[in-house]
């Protein structure tokens, strides 16, 4: 961990350190406010720059133009200024001109495009594009058997598509039917593969993505199984209980001594401290873990988790999402969030403050140096974010 990352330059969190960030209620500061409003402009402007050399061919959410049109529809939310709406609108009709035409997922697919799509069109009040999109979302799946059950390629990626366009409309746009369907593919495909592999007695549910069982957020089980728990779904008390919980708990024992996890299961190096790899990801399946079975063990993984990244999740890897510092910061936000606790909204503002100095720590720069996923554009998602600490939520994966 050491070598992919830089040392914690930072004191941890103090009430008087912290009052150069917040108030006692969490309210950010005119100051820091006024900061990270003037981040966002200024690297707005950069970002604008460097798409003029991006792939004009890329849709996707992960590093293309669907990501870009999310990152505005993002800005016009917090500020409310419509020219981000319209923004939003000219770069998800470059991502609606160059779908995949294979991927169903919201990331690396086709599903992204068409969900971010419907929702743009929606608070434009072009109802008739909206229902069009809407209505292709829907034909996207064959529920291809051979299709990935993870978030990147697979049917949690759909998934999140179709609860991404029901939270934003406010109401049931896509049926809970359908939902159901492709919830019911995952299942049987977890109870299938544990079966075959043997994993049943240890974990009633396994998923593998190019023949490897991968654990975390990006490819793995603990994206799976926060999505498996989430209300929305609909997955029965009995399976949540003898299928789901059973294989969080085994992803629970693979914990490292450090309090951080492996990419994949049987891979004992401890390396990896990103969202796709890592305890940045795994946090959230935990603290879903929490809510849903109130049992103190995950939430106490959690905050183990916490202190994993705050101490290794400055990534000399970059500042993105994916895997980088901003990235990295949405799991102090997601358990500010749940406890109140200040500390962490604390970490979440030093973290930020690092990302204000961007480009001056000497990280690799990224292959997609703009995108949502990989590069300035999920900087500038995190900092706005920021500006409203309480709805603050990962881009394209927390719920």
């Amino acid at each position: 961990m050491a070598q992919r990352a830089f040392p914690n330059p930072f004191a941890d969190y103090d009430k008087s350190l912290a009052a150069g960030y917040f108030d006692s209620s969490g309210r950010l500061t005119p100051e820091f406010t006024q900061h990270l409003n003037n981040k966002i402009r200024e690297l707005l402007q950069q970002m604008e720059r460097g798409l003029k050399s991006a792939d004009p061919r890329d849709c996707t959410g992960y590093t293309g133009w669907a990501g870009i049109a999310l990152l505005y529809l993002h800005l016009y939310d917090v500020y409310g200024d419509s020219s981000f709406l319209q923004m939003a609108q000219e770069y998800v009709k470059k991502s609606l001109g160059c779908l995949t035409k294979r991927s169903i997922t919201f990331l690396c697919g086709d599903a992204g495009p068409l969900a971010v799509a419907a929702v743009i069109y929606h608070k434009l009040q072009n109802d008739k594009q909206a229902e069009d999109c809407i209505a292709r979302l829907l034909h996207l799946p064959k529920l291809d058997p051979r299709v990935p059950d993870e978030m990147l390629y697979g049917r949690m990626g759909y998934l999140y598509a179709l609860l991404f366009v029901n939270k934003h409309f406010g109401e049931e746009k896509i049926p809970q039917a359908h939902i159901q369907q492709v919830c019911e593919a995952v299942l049987a495909s977890g109870e299938n593969l544990a079966k075959k592999r043997n994993f049943t007695a240890k974990s009633p549910l396994m998923y593998e993505w190019y023949q490897e069982y991968y654990v975390g957020a990006a490819h793995g089980l603990a994206g799976i199984y926060y999505y498996l728990m989430q209300p929305g779904l609909g997955v029965s008390q009995a399976k949540l209980h003898n299928e789901v919980k059973p294989s969080v708990d085994f992803v629970c024992q693979l914990k490292f001594p450090s309090g951080n996890y492996p990419p994949c299961i049987e891979d004992n190096r401890d390396l990896l401290v990103h969202w796709c790899h890592g305890a940045p990801g795994i946090i959230y399946m935990l603290l879903q873990a929490y809510k849903v079975f109130g049992e103190q063990k995950y939430l106490s993984d959690a905050l183990q988790c916490a202190e994993v990244i705050w101490q290794w999740g400055l990534l000399k890897k970059g500042y993105g999402l994916c895997h980088g510092t901003a990235g990295n910061a949405y799991a102090f936000l997601t358990l500010y969030n749940l406890t109140q606790d200040m500390k962490y909204l604390y970490r979440a503002c030093k973290f930020a403050e690092w990302c204000l100095s961007y480009g001056q720590h000497g990280c690799r720069t990224p292959d997609t140096p703009f995108s949502l996923f990989e590069g300035m554009a999920g900087i500038i998602y995190f900092l706005a974010d920021l500006l409203v600490p309480n709805k603050a939520k990962f881009p394209a994966f927390e719920l």
